[in-house]
């Protein structure tokens, strides 16, 4: 079994991260059922558990559907004063997919080292199981796809 059976690249995608938000499931929770309402599709999704009683929360959207998450963004922080937003759009995700990567050590370690050898500007990191994927920016694209394939070729 090939260890890494695809990598797939997925462009225009825009990263929307919430600063300072209340380290609580159901505000993450809310915050996903309003885009859900929406009829925004959310790919990408990170927490990142400050402590205490705020963390930060990433995901991504197309950058078609940008325009669809700015209200939703707007009541947030009119709800929340001290909720910090910052917007990246044009980016790239690249995702590097295997059933062969479970249970073996060393993949996102590859997938990482290639990328930063490429000198790629990345902007988030999700993984699964069997799925790797990095969000870079578009300028970097082509490269960061090129050293992946080459490391695992």
């Amino acid at each position: 079994m090939k260890i890494i059976e695809s990598i797939d690249v997925a462009m225009d995608v825009t990263l929307i991260s919430l600063h300072d938000m209340p380290a609580d499931l159901n505000a993450v929770a809310d915050v996903f059922t309003r885009i859900s309402a929406a009829g925004v599709d959310v790919d990408m999704i990170s927490q990142c558990p400050l402590g205490g009683t705020h963390s930060g929360l990433s995901f991504t959207v197309q950058d078609a559907q940008f325009g669809e998450i700015l209200p939703i963004v707007s009541a947030l922080r009119a709800e929340n004063k001290e909720l910090g937003v910052s917007v990246s759009s044009g980016n790239c995700k690249i995702s590097v997919f295997g059933q062969g990567m479970r249970g073996q050590p060393g993949i996102a370690a590859k997938v990482l080292c290639a990328a930063a050898a490429a000198g790629c500007d990345l902007r988030m990191i999700t993984t699964s199981e069997t799925d790797i994927s990095l969000l870079v920016v578009k300028a970097d694209a082509d490269r960061a796809l090129k050293a992946i394939e080459s490391a695992f070729a």
